[in-house]
């Protein structure tokens, strides 16, 4: 890729030290400015996001590099655009626009190529809190394009207590783009591991990125089976603002469910049966959160047994772009099929259109995918035949054993 000669070509990440989704040149610990409209770039060359592309897209990295660097691009410019209120190709970047930042993002997208372009599963957002200082002045943590990025993929996002900007909008585009989805590490065995490690300091917790290269956990011939902690506690007291931040937060924390059912109680009350899911070593600590966070007097436990289909992922070609499935398996059999929720709402966003529709231009590629004919709910909620047409799945055998 040729290297402007306003920027200097010797300053990629790694002389930083570290690799981790903050490509900034700045020290860290100190505050800065995102990405800037026009004429606000405080003396530094600013490229708008046609520049970025164009230089990209002339390199002689391979297509699916140069789409991928675009793409996380593009969700810089689509938030810089909503947040100041201008088209997207009229957003200047300053510190994304120099080399380094740019070779950071290509970085992680020849990373993952070379990796054989595995699936991508990544924790919620944890940022900051507090105000950082910016060419705009002070900000409130997240910056707003940040919380742009983030709304856009709809992504989790919490906060910690530490008075920093843990978050950059470049760091939120990055995992945004190649993350297909957010979860705990679930499933999956861990093969080798990785850290990048910041220079600044903080009180409650490691500055760092871990990356985790992982494979499915093999399982049964019929299924995988496994063991669970289910914790229940009735409620007739409790507010319903408290049980919906309480489900957020121990989802948020690791709990495999988190579910309400009505119930009614003695006194003739109408209550909340609150039921949670954990990994048995992890009961104790759900067990004393239910107790601090609710009303609740005691938590009742047991522990269940689990038959769970081996999960296995593809992707479908549909008018609204790649819609990622869910498969289910039984032995050798493949007895669920269901277009992911968070797949679909991201391509009816995208494209304006609603979900349902997008839902059945997925179900409609997979009947096209299966060797015999398959009922499919069309546009109007009718179903119709299709037949086999030999179009191809593009990715097969993924897992992730959930």
């Amino acid at each position: 890729m040729p290297v402007p000669q306003d920027q200097p070509a010797g300053t990629p990440a790694a002389q930083h030290g570290h690799a981790h989704a903050h490509p900034h040149r700045h020290a860290h610990g100190s505050e800065h400015h995102h990405h800037e409209p026009a004429g606000q770039a405080g003396g530094a060359p600013a490229r708008n996001f046609a520049d970025i592309r164009s230089l990209l897209l002339a390199s002689r990295l391979n297509e699916w590099v140069k789409q991928k660097a675009v793409a996380v691009f593009s969700r810089l410019a689509r938030a810089e655009g909503k947040v100041h209120g201008i088209p997207p190709e009229q957003v200047h970047f300053h510190e994304v626009g120099a080399v380094d930042s740019i070779v950071d993002i290509v970085g992680a997208c020849v990373a993952l190529d070379l990796l054989g372009r595995p699936r991508v599963w990544a924790s919620a957002f944890t940022d900051g809190q507090g105000h950082v200082q910016c060419a705009h002045g002070r900000m409130p943590v997240p910056v707003p394009a940040t919380l742009e990025v983030i709304a856009e993929r709809g992504a989790p996002l919490s906060q910690c207590e530490e008075p920093f900007e843990l978050v950059t909008p470049t760091g939120a585009a990055l995992v945004a783009e190649l993350a297909e989805r957010f979860g705990p590490f679930e499933g999956l065995r861990p093969v080798k591991v990785g850290h990048g490690l910041g220079t600044r300091e903080l009180d409650s917790r490691p500055n760092l990125l871990r990356a985790v290269l992982a494979e499915p956990v093999v399982v049964s011939g019929d299924g995988e089976r496994d063991e669970v902690a289910v914790l229940e506690t009735n409620l007739d007291d409790c507010s319903p603002e408290v049980l919906g931040h309480l489900m957020e937060d121990l989802l948020g924390a690791g709990a495999l469910d988190v579910f309400h059912t009505a119930v009614q109680m003695k006194k003739n009350r109408p209550g909340v049966l609150v039921t949670v899911l954990c990994a048995p070593e992890r009961a104790e600590e759900f067990a004393r959160r239910l107790v601090i966070e609710t009303s609740a007097f005691g938590v009742r436990q047991t522990m269940a047994r689990r038959l769970k289909l081996r999960r296995d992922w593809v992707t479908v070609d549909t008018p609204y772009g790649p819609i990622d499935v869910k498969e289910g398996w039984l032995g050798n059999r493949r007895v669920q099929q269901s277009p992911e929720f968070a797949s679909c709402r991201e391509a009816a966003r995208r494209h304006g259109v609603p979900l349902r529709r997008v839902y059945a231009a997925a179900l409609r590629a997979l009947a096209l995918l299966e060797p015999n004919a398959t009922a499919v709910p069309t546009e109007s909620g009718a179903g119709e035949t299709r037949q086999s047409s030999g179009v191809s799945n593009k990715e097969t055998g993924r897992s992730d054993g959930r």
